[in-house]
């Protein structure tokens, strides 16, 4: 039975972080010819496309993949509960599912950037990935570029960044119940 859980969790987890992603591409208004956006976009379409056709964008935020990234963190808790023999519990799995759906995104964050300075210590030159989780990891990183320049050619706003996430998190586990069992 662990198995099964390890392997539904593990695709909840995946679903969620690719419509996550898919959302903030739109966000920061991404290269959409990107490899990786490409491969986003059609992994998700099947999902997605059905659902815009009832529940329209608003503001430049796309509703009904955030609705959907929300319903797949929902049952998540639903689902696998129940798998083990638990007891059903909506409105519980709604609070979970979005908890989880933040924590979820801030996690995104952290390994969006670490994979980020990972490879700018490797690849040398134009790399598509590289590309792309820089445009994702701007909007975050800029202010901390702002307050704190680079030393020396070291750019240390990933590490500040890294820093005010983990603040972040155990602050919201202090603060918000369930937070840190997730």
């Amino acid at each position: 039975m662990e198995a099964i859980n390890y392997l539904l969790s593990f695709a909840f987890d995946a679903l969620l972080m690719l419509l996550v992603l898919r959302v903030w591409l739109q966000l920061v208004r991404a290269d959409f010819y990107n490899p990786l956006s490409q491969f986003i976009v059609k992994v998700t379409n099947p999902a997605v496309i059905p659902l815009r056709r009832v529940i329209p964008g608003f503001g430049g935020i796309d509703v009904s993949t955030l609705l959907l990234a929300f319903a797949v963190a929902t049952l998540k808790f639903i689902i696998i509960p129940l798998l083990n023999g638990g007891d059903l519990n909506i409105i519980s799995a709604l609070y979970f599912g979005l908890i989880y759906l933040i924590k979820q995104t801030g996690v995104l964050l952290f390994m969006l950037m670490l994979v980020m300075a990972l490879m700018s210590w490797v690849v040398q030159g134009y790399n598509p990935t590289q590309a792309i989780f820089q445009q994702l990891t701007e909007p975050f990183l800029k202010p901390i570029k702002r307050i704190v320049p680079s030393i020396g050619g070291l750019d240390l706003s990933i590490l500040i960044a890294f820093l005010l996430l983990n603040v972040i998190n155990i602050f919201l586990s202090g603060a918000v119940p369930g937070w840190a069992m997730l």
